[in-house]
């Protein structure tokens, strides 16, 4: 089976401050499965590091007030290419994300709080029947598939 992962969770420092969001549970828990690796947001030509950026309105900011959207769109569209060329069915994404995040994002208030909501590239992927889940619950969606 083919998954999708948030790089920053593998360990790759594509953070928007330079660093990762590793995961080495989740990487062990992996070993079996093969993994695609993707940052939406460096995809989409964002650099590392970036200024923070959280939505607003269904749109992205950045922390100096940039709108960032078009990276975050064009991103979310390469991922969506890899789902369909590679026919996948799952992705593990890092929640709060404003592109991955899958239950939670921060309200665009850059103040630290979470709302409910989808990233840019969770959304779209949902929408294309991708089951989206995050390093919090990916262990209970595999334990419902065995």
């Amino acid at each position: 089976m083919k998954i999708i992962v948030s790089a920053c969770l593998l360990g790759d420092k594509v953070k928007y401050n330079g660093e990762s969001n590793k995961n080495q549970e989740l990487i062990d828990f992996l070993k079996d499965y093969d993994v695609i690796k993707v940052c939406p947001e460096v995809m989409g030509g964002l650099p590392i590091p970036r200024d923070a950026s959280e939505i607003q309105n269904d749109f992205v900011y950045n922390k100096k007030n940039i709108n960032v959207t078009e990276y975050f769109n064009k991103g979310a569209l390469k991922t969506l290419d890899i789902v369909k060329n590679e026919n996948i069915k799952v992705a593990i994404l890092k929640e709060k994300s404003p592109s991955c995040g899958s239950n939670y994002i921060y309200d665009g208030t850059f103040s630290n709080k979470l709302i409910s909501g989808m990233g840019v590239t969770s959304r779209l992927l949902k929408e294309n029947n991708v089951i989206i889940l995050n390093e919090n619950n990916y262990k209970e969606y595999f334990e419902k598939e065995k």
